[in-house]
């Protein structure tokens, strides 16, 4: 574990009005190497608790675990902490209860060092992670989408990903070449285009997997975390994302229709709420044409980047044959 240097801490009291810390530990090492997660304890006449920092550290020899180390690669995690960064400080303000984040206290720089400092999610009442999920749980999440969509429906993501996602295929031209699927390769710019020019845009999460949402203890509220690739895009992007993130391909293909029915019936009662100018009908008529494009996209990044995946799966290849099939019918 990095130690935090003596400016980092000075920065941390200021913004929470401590006296002394503590690091606790660490939550989790980032992605191939670039840091941690940290939790830090607080003294202080007027703040007791707890915080989480994001330290972000730029290896010197990273160790991608599945052997992506370009300059490319890290370019692009270089880039994702500059755009959470942004997300953090002059974006995140929006997000109200209905769609839950970390609350954002200060953000420094020491030389290669980065240093968000947020709110401890398990403190603020959401302590619960889960490696699987009912219905319900799924709905909340669903929910949440669909207020974060809502919310910045129509939005330029300035400061943002221009296109949100990780595995946007402007960034991810190395996975593309390595892919064997050549139908599915030869689709893959058809298939990113259908989608950036979708009429209806918003800002997506862009990392929308279940490990990425906290359950308050009774499993009734959720909050989201990880803003590296936040940015701009049709909201079907992190739908299908989430979806497969949660549910085997036997489960995709017996809830596909009632997850899409519950996350149009939220973003639907979110888009009256939020942006009555806005045709909620067309925005859900539109996106429900999109799901199996988001969710062939998500797919051909997967068989590049990692052809054994376990999320490679029949139901997948079966929406993406049917898309390609049919590719026409969506540049009509």
């Amino acid at each position: 574990m990095v130690p935090l240097s003596e400016k980092f801490k000075d920065v941390i009291l200021t913004a929470t009005g401590a006296s002394s810390l503590e690091v606790e530990g660490s939550i989790q090492e980032l992605w191939s190497g670039y840091g941690q997660i940290l939790r830090v304890l607080l003294d202080g006449k007027e703040t007791v608790g707890a915080i989480v920092v994001k330290h972000v550290t730029m290896p010197t020899d990273s160790t991608h675990p599945r052997g992506w180390n370009s300059d490319l690669s890290h370019q692009r995690k270089i880039y994702s902490y500059q755009v959470e960064s942004e997300w953090y400080r002059s974006w995140s303000q929006r997000c109200d209860d209905q769609c839950r984040i970390p609350k954002f206290l200060d953000f420094a720089r020491d030389g290669e060092h980065v240093l968000l400092i947020l709110e401890d999610m398990d403190a603020a009442g959401y302590p619960g992670r889960m490696a699987s999920v009912s219905k319900n749980e799924m709905s909340l999440c669903l929910k949440w989408l669909a207020e974060f969509h809502a919310t910045f429906l129509g939005e330029k993501p300035v400061g943002l990903w221009e296109k949100g996602t990780y595995w946007h295929l402007e960034t991810r031209p190395e996975e593309l070449e390595k892919l064997e699927d050549y139908e599915l390769k030869a689709a893959a710019h058809l298939l990113d285009r259908i989608l950036g020019e979708a009429r209806y845009q918003t800002i997506v999460h862009g990392d929308a997997k279940l490990a990425n949402f906290c359950f308050s203890k009774d499993a009734d509220r959720v909050s989201a975390l990880d803003f590296q690739y936040v940015g701009g895009g049709c909201g079907m992007k992190d739908v299908a994302y989430f979806i497969g993130s949660c549910l085997d391909e036997s489960s995709c293909e017996e809830q596909e229709a009632f997850l899409l029915d519950t996350y149009f019936n939220f973003l639907t009662d979110a888009l009256q709420r939020r942006k009555p100018g806005v045709n909620a009908a067309k925005v859900a008529e539109e996106w429900r044409t999109l799901f199996p494009i988001a969710w062939t996209d998500f797919h051909r990044f997967l068989k590049g980047w990692c052809p054994g995946h376990r999320k490679i799966n029949t139901y997948s290849e079966r929406v993406a044959r049917d898309v390609i099939a049919n590719l026409s019918k969506f540049t009509e």
